[in-house]
């Protein structure tokens, strides 16, 4: 990358939460083609060897380099500098609506712990030793579950979300995506877990469609279409209990 005599005037977070944390400001040297992550690992490397980030494959497939960039989550591995500078300055924060380990690492836990509050994980129906079915690709239940399938739990969508942000018990749209995918699959036996835990406190019916998970999805996933799916589910599921009592 060729620099030019332009610096950058980078505001990032040190410290963990709250009163314990505070933004350090560094002058960094602009190049063509810079990344966020570029930005981050230039001040690691020659300004403050003690700056905390995560990052792996720096080519957009992982996720783990999420952050948030003045004031939106972004992959900053795939975010270049010059379209998100603000009169020339960057603001680098870890992902909001998590606790923070420190400087830019948020600690995921919760996000992951909301995954199995909504009994987001496989339920098979099958063992190793019968014979593999064939999935029909082309049913409506299959494209519903193949449609969230890349979600890569780099945990953006949770970072935008205003629910989340307004009430720490809501499971949050990557959860919920995850379910509504194990609910449209085939080879799921958990149909039954999965309504009961997702209608439930913190469950889908919390969501106000404001679509900010869709919004900044870097895969261009769409969890607000998935909560809401599983919204007419709860409701069909309710009534036919109803219906059986």
């Amino acid at each position: 990358m060729a620099a030019t005599t332009q610096e950058l005037q980078v505001s990032v977070w040190r410290g963990s939460d709250g009163a314990e944390g505070r933004f350090d400001t560094f002058a960094v040297p602009a190049y063509e083609s810079q990344t966020v992550l570029d930005v981050v690992t230039w001040i690691q490397q020659q300004a403050d060897p003690t700056l905390t980030y995560r990052f792996a494959c720096r080519v957009g497939m992982c996720g783990s380099c999420a952050m948030m960039v003045n004031g939106t989550p972004r992959w900053t591995c795939r975010t270049h500098v010059k379209k998100v500078t603000q009169d020339n300055h960057l603001r680098i924060e870890p992902l909001r609506n998590m606790p923070v380990i420190k400087d830019l690492v948020a600690d995921m836990d919760p996000f992951f712990d909301k995954w199995v509050g909504a009994e987001a994980l496989h339920h098979p129906t099958a063992t190793r030793d019968d014979a593999i079915v064939p999935v029909d690709a082309a049913t409506p239940e299959r494209q519903a579950a193949d449609a969230g399938i890349e979600c890569i739990n780099c945990g953006v969508c949770y970072a935008a979300c205003d629910t989340v942000a307004g009430n720490p018990d809501y499971l949050g749209p990557a959860a919920l995506q995850r379910a509504w995918t194990l609910l449209n699959d085939a080879k799921d036996g958990g149909r039954e877990a999965i309504l009961d835990a997702v209608s439930g406190a913190g469950g889908c019916h919390n969501c106000h469609s404001m679509g900010s998970c869709t919004h900044y999805c870097p895969n261009a996933l769409d969890p607000m279409s998935a909560i809401a799916g599983l919204k007419r589910e709860t409701v069909r599921h309710a009534l036919r209990r109803k219906r059986d009592a």
